[in-house]
């Protein structure tokens, strides 16, 4: 097993000053303005300031060598309260007992599998497949 000298970052204050730390935050925060994730606007009386933070990870290859750092803007949601801050969650999540119900199908039928690594994914109304 490789040990790596890279940590992750816990503060912003840590990953700011390594370059590869600098270049997945501003990816990450491209992405959020291409994706027009929020608009800049003052915050209404009536509302509560919700703030978000930096999470860190590495993502390594099996023999243990780095694939990627990562970076995601995410908010302080543990601050929001239900009615006021957000009244819908949605977060889709797959179950491994489908993951495994698939890989036995595919296997049975002799079907080739791809897989496909969202660097960014932005649900913004009703989604469609289009055949081709």
């Amino acid at each position: 097993m490789s040990i790596s000298v890279d940590t992750k970052p816990e503060f912003y204050h840590q990953a700011i000053k390594p370059s590869h730390w600098r270049d997945v935050m501003s990816a990450e925060i491209a992405a959020l303005e291409n994706n027009y994730t929020w608009t800049i606007t003052s915050l209404p009386p009536d509302k509560n300031l919700i703030g978000c933070k930096w999470v860190y990870k590495i993502k390594y290859h099996a023999d243990g060598s780095i694939e990627r750092y990562k970076a995601k803007l995410v908010a302080k949601d543990y601050t929001q309260i239900e009615g006021l801050d957000y009244s819908k969650t949605f977060s889709p999540v797959a179950k491994i007992a489908i993951i495994r119900t698939l890989l036995a199908i595919a296997a049975v039928k002799g079907l080739h599998l791809t897989q496909l690594d969202v660097n960014n994914a932005f649900v913004h109304g009703d989604l469609s497949v289009k055949s081709t």
